[in-house]
């Protein structure tokens, strides 16, 4: 399966230019041939968080902000992963959706582990640690930026079968060798793709790190750089998962009665 994963500029402009920015990387996207476009965290709404800006983009699972990612989806037959500040019951959550070509919603996550003060402050932690579906033939998941930072998130996806892990990100400068290191290492030790969509350039004093990667488990990884909008085209293989599970044994291997949590 060949995905695409969109580098964009970050900024709060608001919940027009979010969407203009994901029509573009879409449309793009399918001229390319991917059938799956991963997207930035919150991108609908903008990174850094602002509430004030976030306001408009905040909205339910099937309010009129998803609703317009999903009209997108359909325009450009693509299946899409995009982030938001998802509304429920009251509670605000950091959350991914991850919507078919039909604009049909496949699966949400709500992000687990949220990142300082101001993440605390502002979100509602998710409660649910993996979040997979069923596409093209493949088992994909779901986490968000931090998320992936944790060892034991990524491996509960690896042991749960998740082929190809979809993390939107906002990953701050200097903190890049979280996409160049700790992301490919996430890949091999687990036996599974990850496909990491970051933000890049500087809004407010805050700078981030792009470096959007698509790592594969026998230990390959592509990336873009640090500045600059872009678009990463890579093909997820299940052959290339097939052979590095069996040489590479770690999930058989565990022990996991000398580490209990």
């Amino acid at each position: 399966m060949r995905i695409a994963c969109q580098q964009a500029a970050c900024g709060t402009t608001g919940l027009a230019h979010s969407l203009d920015q994901l029509r573009q990387a879409a449309r793009r996207a399918a001229e390319a041939g991917a059938e799956l476009l991963v997207t930035p965290e919150i991108s609908i709404g903008g990174y850094p968080l602002l509430m004030s800006n976030l306001k408009e983009a905040c909205g339910p699972v099937d309010g009129p902000q998803c609703a317009e990612v999903d009209a997108i989806a359909r325009e450009f037959s693509l299946a899409l992963v995009h982030g938001w500040p998802e509304t429920d019951g009251g509670e605000l959550y950091n959350s991914a959706r991850l919507v078919s070509p039909q604009g049909d919603t496949l699966a949400v996550y709500r992000k687990a582990h949220l990142y300082g003060r101001g993440e605390r402050a502002m979100f509602t932690p998710g409660e649910q640690g993996v979040v997979q579906t069923s596409y093209n033939g493949l088992t994909l998941g779901l986490l968000i930026c931090y998320d992936v930072e944790f060892p034991e998130a990524v491996r509960a996806h690896g042991m749960a079968g998740t082929d190809l892990l979809l993390v939107p990100t906002g990953l701050m400068r200097p903190w890049d060798f979280v996409a160049r290191t700790l992301v490919p290492a996430r890949a091999f030790e687990s036996q599974l793709y990850i496909a990491y969509a970051n933000w890049t350039g500087t809004h407010g004093g805050i700078g981030f790190a792009g470096h959007t990667t698509v790592a594969a488990p026998d230990g390959g990884s592509q990336a873009l750089p640090e500045q600059g909008e872009g678009l990463l085209v890579a093909d997820v293989d299940p052959e290339v998962l097939r052979r590095a599970r069996a040489a590479t044994t770690y999930l058989q291997d565990r022990r996991p009665e000398l580490y209990p949590s």
